[in-house]
């Protein structure tokens, strides 16, 4: 185990003293399950690295055994299915650099890090935490030049892993390059630490003068939030997003349907409204992508559809806006539709500038998981 340190909260005149999350990246860490468990899931984190905390873990009910939190971080022996690619979206296809990848015009995505306060279990870039297969670099700088030299780039994502991972030293340094980048509008974080480590936000007070200096700049400061369940939502993480938005940065959701963690009608709809109660709008509902480990996660197309418009029935307009795409390689396909027959979709960005908008139409398969899986209904 390895222990994060903590510091006292100093902003707009309150104080207080957080207790630090203590990271766990053995499972025999998890006391809670018995010794023989433990043994069964080390055929897992042999290939599938393990990390969460002693924060996260508390908010499981370890007498149900599926928890949907616990499903989140905890291994599962079907991740040893067969099934699924490494990069299930190519996106080493657009990778420029190392660390860097350009897919759409006006985006580029920068790699920081291969850490995470913890691992989800159905993480899509899995391929980070295993061995050979780091793709992400410490050294950002040539990135950031290729940002300079591309002009049709207004939008950064930093990523990887998770951005707020990063010391708050190395993530100033990339975040004060990028600001001095004219040409971009906006700086994207992308991070679950809000709900995996609240604490992170709650106890650095540089990080907190970082984020207000950047939001109030000429450049647009978003946070791009991951909260999977509404129990994640705890008081503390609440308070940290709520610490977030009073310096300025905007924040937004974006989580995939995952099986057995929020693919009902009620858990779905209580997301989207906490999530426009708390001013973190859902922005993307994902398509769980078809990653090496994650059969079990998969929720196909047409039953996802419905939980996801079951969902949207519960709640008003504000909470309607999230989009349910899938992170093809093509480009984000937006699903909208489906009758006896057919599911309807288009591109919502498309890596083609000539797929832009394009209608798709496909015969309705109601096991398939993915795109790939679909047949047009032109054949």
């Amino acid at each position: 185990m390895t222990t994060q340190t903590s510091g006292r909260q100093s902003v707009h005149g309150t104080e207080r003293l957080a207790r630090p999350a203590r990271c766990i990246i053995d499972i025999d860490g998890l006391d809670r399950l018995s010794r023989e468990k433990r043994s069964q899931l080390e055929r897992v984190t042999t290939r599938f690295p393990f990390r969460a905390n002693d924060y996260y873990l508390g908010l499981i009910d370890w007498e149900d055994p599926h928890d949907p939190i616990r499903r989140l971080v905890v291994p599962g022996l079907s991740e040893l299915d067969s099934f699924g690619l490494e990069d299930a979206s190519d996106e080493a296809s657009n990778t420029r650099l190392p660390g860097l990848q350009h897919k759409y015009a006006d985006t580029a995505l920068l790699l920081v890090t291969d850490q995470c306060a913890a691992f989800c279990r159905y993480c899509f870039r899995k391929r980070l935490f295993t061995a050979g297969g780091r793709e992400t670099t410490p050294e950002t700088s040539a990135g950031i030049q290729y940002i300079r030299e591309h002009p049709e780039i207004t939008d950064v994502l930093l990523t990887g892993g998770d951005a707020l991972s990063l010391p708050t030293a190395h993530l100033e340094e990339i975040v004060e390059a990028l600001r001095a980048v004219d040409h971009l509008h906006t700086i994207r974080l992308g991070s679950k630490i809000l709900a995996y480590n609240p604490m992170r936000v709650l106890t650095d007070e540089r990080l907190q003068v970082l984020l207000e200096r950047t939001a109030a700049s000429d450049k647009s400061l978003y946070l791009m939030c991951h909260f999977d369940h509404p129990r994640e939502f705890t008081p503390v993480a609440r308070e940290a997003l709520e610490l977030v938005q009073r310096l300025g940065v905007q924040c937004v959701n974006q989580s995939p349907i995952t099986a057995g963690v929020n693919d009902d009608e009620q858990t779905l709809s209580e997301l989207l409204q906490t999530c426009t109660d708390l001013g973190c709008p859902q922005y993307y509902i994902f398509q769980c992508r078809p990653t090496i480990g994650n059969a079990s996660f998969a929720v196909p197309i047409t039953r996802a559809l419905s939980v996801i418009t079951s969902a949207r029935a519960h709640v008003s307009g504000l909470s309607r806006r999230a989009r349910y795409c899938l992170s093809h390689a093509s480009g984000k396909v937006e699903v909208v539709g489906m009758d006896a027959d057919h599911i309807y979709a288009h591109y919502h960005r498309a890596k083609d500038p000539a797929d832009e908008g394009r209608m798709l139409v496909y015969h309705r398969d109601d096991k398939a998981t993915w795109l790939d899986d679909l047949i047009p209904a032109d054949q």
